[in-house]
């Protein structure tokens, strides 16, 4: 496969997994999530989406970067298995938090892809550092989001 339909391919992925994930949770923000008991710091609802659409992009620019070193490389294929594994982690949360409306299910998910987002960023560190770099946003974020689910699940 050509680079560059590695890269739209790569891209794709990773905003359709977001867009399942988001499923369970659109039709639940304005009705069980605007009844929970938030934690200080809570950014307003309309961040969520660009904040994610960009993170889903760069992480797809980022899994774009090591496929493209070649899928006979052992050490591709273990960080692009990772890449996978956090990325159904990802996705799983949506449907955990929102869709169950489970927030102890939703720690527990995200605190694995919190773990599983730094093995990966690792690996991918250990074939490309712009790859593991463009990570960064996404740990950050994923930790912003990991003190948030547990905040709703203390208060709630």
């Amino acid at each position: 496969m050509k680079n560059h339909y590695k890269l739209v391919f790569a891209v794709a992925v990773s905003l359709l997994a977001g867009l399942i994930g988001s499923v369970s949770t659109t039709e639940n923000i304005p009705t069980w999530y605007e009844t929970l008991n938030k934690p200080e710091y809570t950014p307003p609802n309309w961040v969520f989406a660009p904040v994610w659409t960009t993170l889903y992009i760069l992480m797809g620019l980022s899994a774009y970067l090591i496929w493209k070193e070649g899928l006979s490389n052992f050490r591709v294929k273990k960080a692009l298995t990772l890449y996978g594994i956090q990325l159904t982690l990802n996705m799983l949360w949506g449907i955990l938090f929102f869709g169950l409306r489970n927030p102890l299910y939703g720690l527990l998910d995200i605190t694995a892809l919190l773990i599983l987002l730094t093995l990966t960023t690792k690996q991918f560190k250990k074939i490309n550092k712009n790859a593991a770099a463009l990570l960064m946003p996404y740990i950050l974020w994923v930790t912003y989001a990991s003190y948030l689910n547990l905040g709703i699940w203390l208060l709630n």
